[in-house]
């Protein structure tokens, strides 16, 4: 059973929320970060670390839906190049 998400009023969502509404580990999200690779986030203070849910959409959005494994593995690394 998956968790409650939590979204702010403002629509922001911190990493753990973040990770289940992308379906990814919190870990994931991490090494995002570090290099680059993710959806936009924010740091406003401290450790804290919040993504906004129209960013993770438009995120997500960006990447073409394929018909198969292999047809988004060559989109895969042909948009990393």
């Amino acid at each position: 059973m998956t968790p409650p998400l939590h979204i702010y009023p403002d629509g922001r969502l911190d990493t753990k929320n973040a990770s289940l509404y992308l379906g990814v580990s919190v870990k994931t999200m991490a090494t995002w970060r570090t290099k680059g690779e993710g959806p936009p986030f924010i740091k406003p203070t401290g450790n804290r670390i919040f993504y906004f849910q129209n960013d993770l959409d438009a995120w997500i959005n960006r990447f073409d839906r394929a018909a198969s494994t292999s047809e988004s593995q060559y989109r895969h690394e042909n948009l990393t190049q």
